[in-house]
């Protein structure tokens, strides 16, 4: 649905679990052809992708409902909540701009997100010397 959606696709970044459907050949050769980088957690820890995991989270806990009756709700309002998510909810980490603004401009944008799994290591290294 996404490679079909949109229209170009270099340079988007495809986050999954390494669930065995997203591990196959076939899934995976897909991605290449259409230049999307892959971005897999090593270990099931959502720590190894957090940036990921909190937009999967957003999605789950704030745009979507608990209970779909059937597959086509369900599919409408996961393109409703994507939608909303990149085209109307601004977000403080990218200026308060929406996904889709940021992405469209040229230029490093301020890293205004934290990472706080990142902060530890680095405290823990300062601690070590």
């Amino acid at each position: 649905m996404a490679v079909t959606g949109c229209a170009e696709t270099k340079g988007l970044i495809h986050h999954s679990d390494r669930g065995v459907q997203y591990c196959c050949s076939d899934y995976i050769e897909i991605l290449q052809n259409q230049e999307i980088s892959i971005s897999m957690t090593q270990s099931g820890d959502p720590r190894d992708n957090a940036i990921a995991e909190r937009v999967n989270g957003i999605l789950k806990t704030e745009l979507l409902e608990e209970v779909f009756t059937d597959i086509d709700m369900a599919r409408a309002a996961v393109k409703q909540a994507v939608n909303t998510y990149n085209y109307l909810r601004p977000h403080s980490s990218i200026d308060m701009l929406t996904p889709a603004i940021a992405h469209s401009r040229r230029g490093e944008l301020k890293r205004r997100w934290k990472n706080y799994y990142q902060s530890k290591i680095k405290r823990d290294e300062v601690m070590d010397v």
